[in-house]
């Protein structure tokens, strides 16, 4: 187990692949830590170092007292990266990881050359909504929101498999002081104007049957970056690299190759 101290937060971190290869950085959604990504990671291509971790009040990372802001949570991926050299990469974020993305691609040019938005949005919800959550957890706990946050994360298909009750365990297995704390990060943020300053590869993806953030959400905050593209996928809620990790995975490496982030060799 690999746990980054940085004083104020302890961040739990894992980095597979290649040590010499193409630098590769995912960022998980609200309510998830860094095994989101298990099934899609051994269907990418080789040549890669990948870097995943749990951010601020998730999975085996510290969780400080709520709340955060974005700032914060964007300072924990540059400080991670700077750390372990992951310069030029290629950053993957869903959901709250998205906006995360967003935040670093606009800090810190040198850190991501290339931008995958999947089930994200520039601004997420209303402050207001955000509020009432982080009353319910902090008045009644996580699992009072579990069921609720299952039908927005899955397809109708998905929530009838065996599968659903592994993510609903891990997401009230998080604890309150993160969850709330990153909801409070998410209520804060607009982030239209910065991300519309960026000149970077942009891909879009989102699931149709996302209710979390809609395809037409992601689409309109890809949309803002010149020569970005879009992807949808059919069948799939806000966590699709979860419902279908073979099509995920060959979207990205298709990302992956076009923007020519691998060796020609790989």
């Amino acid at each position: 187990m690999q746990v980054a101290d940085f004083g104020d937060v302890q961040l739990h971190y894992r980095v597979d692949g290649d040590p010499q290869g193409a630098p590769v950085v995912f960022a998980n959604s609200l309510g998830t830590d860094l095994r989101l990504w298990d099934a899609v990671l051994p269907l990418l291509p080789d040549g890669l170092r990948i870097l995943r971790f749990d951010k601020r009040g998730h999975g085996l990372s510290s969780a400080p007292p709520a709340p955060y802001s974005m700032g914060t949570l964007v300072r924990d991926a540059e400080r991670l990266m700077d750390m372990l050299d992951m310069r030029d990469s290629l950053f993957v974020g869903l959901s709250i990881g998205g906006m995360i993305a967003q935040g670093l691609a606009v800090k810190r040019p040198d850190l991501i050359r290339a931008l995958v938005l999947s089930n994200t949005a520039a601004k997420i919800g209303t402050p207001a909504i955000w509020r009432d959550r982080i009353a319910v957890v902090e008045t009644a706990g996580i699992d009072a929101l579990a069921d609720a946050v299952m039908e927005r994360w899955f397809s109708r298909a998905f929530r009838a498999t065996p599968d659903l009750h592994l993510w609903r365990r891990m997401l009230v297995r998080q604890p309150a002081d993160g969850y709330a704390g990153c909801s409070a990060a998410i209520a804060g943020t607009d982030f239209y104007t910065p991300t519309s300053g960026l000149r970077i590869p942009c891909l879009g993806i989102a699931g149709d049957a996302d209710g979390s953030t809609p395809p037409d959400l992601v689409r309109e905050t890809v949309d803002l970056i010149p020569g970005s593209q879009f992807r949808l996928m059919r069948g799939a809620g806000h966590l699709p690299c979860v419902e279908h990790p073979q099509a995920y995975a060959d979207i990205l490496s298709d990302f992956i190759a076009a923007t020519g982030h691998l060796a020609p060799d790989h």
